[in-house]
């Protein structure tokens, strides 16, 4: 099912309302956290890296069809040397030991984001987590690690252009449906909700194509105390909203 199809498609109840099928994250606040305890910057993140892992368990309960989680942007790269490398330790670890607890789960795993420049035992961990996971059916968590939308879209237009070339596809035939499933998120219903925490009121080059239609829940939170309960509100929120399509709200999808 195309990204573009999905939109169409309404949003399951549950007990919280009206629930997201995909939920997208900006996880921001993690050295704002630690630095106002007096630590490093890298022991937010691994504070928000546990956060992560509780958000991912609680929305494997409540049936969301998808979680993306934004955690290493392209512009990452210009900070700090010893925050990145840190930042890439992490994540090697960090897939490394929740790599079994996912398959038990039922999670399944999906790296979304450029491979070049990553390092190699981060690259080996991604692969080998999507393939201990690739059999399950339950969640799907998305890691946007190394990901920027523009370089996305680009690589998209890219790969259409060779098809193009190729005389496989007629350039009268890409429609919104041939791009969506030209991208990272090929077969993912689009994000209906967006969250973004530590207060900031902008989308940083995330998922570009794929939120057009997501709602936005902005809120101060700093990322590491990011809890259920603060899910829960952001749930609501979510479920309070008019959902139109561009129709009038006598219109509106169910």
């Amino acid at each position: 099912m195309t990204a573009t199809t999905t939109n169409a498609a309404a949003s399951k109840n549950g007990a919280h309302g009206r629930l997201p099928r995909h939920i997208a994250v900006i996880m921001d606040g993690n050295g704002r956290w630690a630095q106002a305890r007096g630590q490093s910057r890298l022991v937010g993140h691994a504070a928000g890296a546990e956060r992560a892992k509780e958000l991912t368990e609680r929305c494997g309960q409540l049936g969301i069809e998808v979680l993306t989680l934004y955690s290493f942007s392209v512009e990452n790269w210009n900070r700090p040397a010893d925050e990145v490398a840190g930042l890439m330790e992490l994540a090697t670890l960090q897939l490394a030991a929740e790599r079994e607890a996912l398959a038990a789960h039922n999670v399944r795993f999906r790296h979304l984001g450029l491979r070049d420049g990553l390092p190699r035992r981060v690259l080996d961990e991604l692969d080998a987590t999507e393939r201990r996971t690739a059999s399950c059916t339950g969640l799907t968590l998305c890691l946007a690690l190394n990901y920027g939308s523009r370089s996305e879209i680009v690589a998209a237009v890219q790969s259409i252009a060779e098809r193009v070339l190729a005389g496989t596809l007629a350039p009268s035939s890409i429609d919104e449906a041939e791009i969506s499933d030209s991208l990272y998120t090929a077969g993912l219903p689009d994000p209906d909700l967006v969250i973004r925490t530590a207060g900031e009121s902008r989308v940083s080059n995330y998922l570009l194509w794929q939120i057009s239609y997501a709602e936005l829940h902005v809120t101060s939170t700093l990322w590491p105390d990011f809890d259920a309960a603060a899910l829960d509100r952001a749930l609501s929120d979510y479920a309070g909203r008019t959902r139109k399509w561009g129709r009038v709200t006598e219109q509106e999808m169910p």
